[in-house]
């Protein structure tokens, strides 16, 4: 293997492949916990936008190569001794780089679920909050370590946790450093569900499953209205419905809805 070969792999991938109408997205660097280094980010954002546009997909996998699901962002790697960003590096990275990611999950209008097992740290942690539906292991550790790092938090902590599990729960996630293990995450609210770590990936392909086989337009604009209710007065968010709900109206899977009712059977959504 060349150097630049062993570069590459040191630095670790983000492979995007498709199984039928699901894209699975694996973070690929367990020798560091699946931590993102800058071009994995970068594969990233560039797997996600690219699904964006893609009207035959219908759900996203996100999961972690190995016994973790992500480290957070390569700290060590950025901060390389000898190497002195310029002044206000973060401030204009940042956004296109790591909150990019936690946007494109949370905004993205197709379903993301998260399987979680070992560590999710940092960026990690605020993936698997940000996704739709998580799923992990009960053994598994969620972790914001920011502050025992010695800096402030980003990547949308600030915002998920408070909403997600509260103030007080959020202040001891982020101000006391405290971990949480998979069990408690799923009875605080943090995260969809907890399960023993032999049946996580069966209980992430039977909601993946049914999330796939949905009506995903109907999903997709329902995501999106209940990501604007998290800031907007209730008339403004009924008249968001209403958008919404004309749009819906419109697809062939709302008359495949109306039709499964009408005959007492269940209905055969196509995603269209």
């Amino acid at each position: 293997m060349t150097d630049d070969a062993d570069s590459a792999a040191a630095e670790g991938s983000v492979t995007a492949l498709r199984e039928g109408a699901i894209l699975r997205v694996t973070l690929d660097r367990p020798e560091r916990r699946n931590s993102l280094s800058h071009p994995m980010i970068d594969e990233f954002v560039a797997a996600l936008t690219e699904a964006a546009t893609d009207d035959t997909l219908r759900a996203i996998h996100v999961r972690g190569a190995g016994a973790d699901f992500c480290a957070g962002a390569d700290w060590v790697a950025t901060n390389t001794e000898g190497h002195r960003p310029r002044t206000g590096a973060l401030a204009r990275r940042i956004p296109h780089t790591a909150h990019r990611v936690i946007e494109l999950v949370h905004s993205i209008q197709l379903p993301v679920v998260c399987s979680v097992r070992g560590w999710a740290v940092g960026l990690g942690c605020n993936l698997a909050l940000a996704a739709d539906f998580t799923v992990a292991a009960s053994d598994a550790v969620f972790w914001e370590p920011f502050l025992t790092r010695g800096f402030s938090p980003d990547s949308g902590s600030t915002w998920l946790l408070p909403r997600l599990v509260g103030l007080a729960r959020a202040k001891r996630m982020l101000l006391l450093g405290e971990k949480v293990s998979g069990a408690d995450a799923a009875d605080w609210g943090l995260i969809h569900q907890a399960t023993d770590p032999a049946e996580l990936d069966a209980a992430a392909e039977a909601l993946l499953a049914r999330l796939a086989s949905g009506p995903t337009v109907a999903l997709g604009l329902t995501k999106q209205a209940l990501n604007y209710g998290q800031h907007a007065t209730l008339p403004q968010s009924m008249t968001h419905e209403l958008s919404s709900l004309e749009l819906s109206c419109r697809t062939g899977d709302f008359k495949e809805g109306l039709a499964a009712f009408q005959q007492r059977r269940t209905p055969d959504f196509q995603g269209r």
